[in-house]
């Protein structure tokens, strides 16, 4: 399955190695002004190369739009792209061709297709997220026109993480730094950790934390559509997400009903909560309030030294990886979330409009 959503949609394609990485869109409504510089700059958040704690390969990832857009305008057509791939080092993998990767997708793609594109990972490559950014910025430039905002930020760092409810820190800093912690202070102790991870050819995963302000009432369904189920769907779906939590979720679980209950209030007759632990959202459906999350990242599996494995007929033997790669990923992820969460709202916006006549 390479095509996510109802009826916003994206279907994307291309390998880490291959030519290009591209998607179309369907469903994206005619009408919206199309911000060049914006796509291109949510691309250049997720582009390597753009600090020292990210993997060395360049890539301008310059996207073609070749369809769908007329004199800077959306025309309700399908939206097709393209980014070129021009800085391969497919050399990098050749030993890696036969051997399965500790805990990557190597032996289970070998396994269900029986061939494999080992340079670089082929399409299970975090390259593929390219096509995701492009359609998360597209959607976002729809949503700004209904006054929603999506703002994700790196949480934790293996063993350095924020300390307080995300409304303490001005959410307007992450582009501070390389990490993309709204805590200045902390995030130098986070890069500092990187660099050092990222020195022992190893890796390290963490917690990027996303916050959706101005979300309406009502998007969601309220059993197999929940709103909070499919913003996890979208973010299971990223390369190395372990885990999706929104609201409090485990964190409140000593709690008593009483004590966890948001609880409603008369504010100049508008109804509000006066808590949210929520998270904005109340049996699967948006309740108005801001939408908040959490999405835990694995250690990158491709580690720069020497660990035991098999080959592809199952002979015991030592790899060491050799390529370009992120010793943390949560820097470059952080824009991914918010594209993955961009589509999901844009499209339960647009299923929710089915609602009535």
């Amino acid at each position: 399955m390479n095509t996510f959503g109802n009826i916003f949609r994206l279907t994307s394609f291309g390998e880490s190695h291959g030519k290009a990485i591209g998607g179309v869109i369907d469903g994206f409504p005619a009408g919206i002004a199309i911000d060049m510089d914006f796509i291109q700059n949510e691309l250049a958040r997720r582009r390597p190369g753009q600090s020292a704690i990210t993997t060395a390969r360049k890539e301008a990832d310059a996207v073609e739009f070749l369809s769908g857009i007329y004199e800077g305008i959306s025309t309700g057509c399908p939206i097709g792209f393209v980014v070129w791939n021009t800085n391969q080092h497919s050399n990098d993998y050749d030993n890696m061709k036969e051997v399965f990767r500790p805990s990557h997708s190597d032996y289970t793609y070998t396994q269900k297709y029986g061939i494999r594109d080992h340079r670089g990972g082929g399409r299970s490559s975090a390259r593929e997220t390219i096509a995701r950014v492009v359609g998360g910025a597209l959607a976002k430039l729809a949503l700004r026109q209904l006054g929603i905002r999506i703002t994700a930020f790196t949480s934790q760092v293996g063993p350095f993480k924020l300390d307080k409810d995300y409304t303490a820190y001005d959410l307007e800093r992450i582009e501070d730094n390389p990490v993309r912690c709204p805590d200045q202070e902390l995030a130098k102790e986070m890069a500092d950790y990187i660099f050092k991870i990222k020195g022992e050819g190893n890796t390290i995963g963490g917690v990027v934390s996303c916050v959706v302000k101005g979300c309406p009432i009502g998007l969601g369904e309220p059993v197999f559509g929940k709103l909070h189920a499919a913003l996890g769907q979208a973010m299971l779906s990223i390369n190395a997400v372990k885990g999706f939590e929104y609201g409090r979720g485990f964190g409140d679980m000593e709690m008593k009903g009483s004590e966890q209950n948001d609880i409603f209030y008369n504010d100049n007759g508008h109804i509000r909560l006066r808590t949210n632990r929520s998270g904005g959202i109340q049996g699967g459906i948006s309740n108005g309030e801001d939408i908040y999350f959490r999405v835990a990242f694995k250690p990158v599996a491709t580690v720069l030294m020497e660990q035991p494995t098999v080959d592809i007929n199952g002979n015991e033997t030592i790899l060491k990886a050799r390529g370009r790669h992120d010793p943390c990923v949560l820097p470059r992820a952080v824009p991914i979330v918010e594209a993955m969460t961009a589509m999901t709202l844009l499209d339960f916006y647009l299923l929710n409009k089915t609602t009535h006549l």
